[in-house]
């Protein structure tokens, strides 16, 4: 039997060999990563934990519990959106568009550049890499 029976076809664009699977693994590892730190932020909204209310009421946003539940649901669902394989292109967009939400809030405050400001960079950096190098239809959109 050949593998094409049971429809193991490779898909076009799909990595191959050793550099193939070192790609897709290190794509694995930054997804990892990033999606890890998402759920830690968002179970600790979630939570409402006072270092989260004092946060987000430095920030300008009101310091209630309940604002803080909302964001924590609002990431909780790009998260998931982001860590299934066939909505992860969405997943990945909406997580930009909240990261850059927090970026602008911590520009508008005078946050440091490096720690505060460009943090939400460096996340999307992970998030957008990882996904690159693990899904064959990201890589053939941006291969020339």
């Amino acid at each position: 039997m050949s593998t094409t029976s049971f429809g193991n076809v490779p898909r076009p664009g799909a990595p191959f060999g050793k550099a193939g699977r070192y790609q897709t693994r290190i794509g694995l590892a930054l997804t990892a990563l990033a999606v890890l730190f998402l759920l830690l932020d968002a179970v600790m909204k979630l939570l409402a934990l006072p270092a989260v209310l004092t946060t987000t009421a430095m920030l300008g946003y009101p310091g209630t519990p309940d604002f803080a539940r909302f964001l924590g649901v609002v990431l909780l669902v790009c998260t998931l959106l982001y860590m299934w394989p066939r909505t992860a292109p969405l997943g990945a967009i909406l997580l930009t568009a909240y990261l850059g939400g927090a970026i602008a809030s911590h520009v508008r405050i005078g946050s440091p550049l490096f720690s505060h400001i460009l943090f939400g960079v460096y996340v999307a950096l992970f998030i957008w890499g990882g996904l690159y190098l693990r899904d064959y239809r990201i890589r053939a959109i941006f291969s020339p």
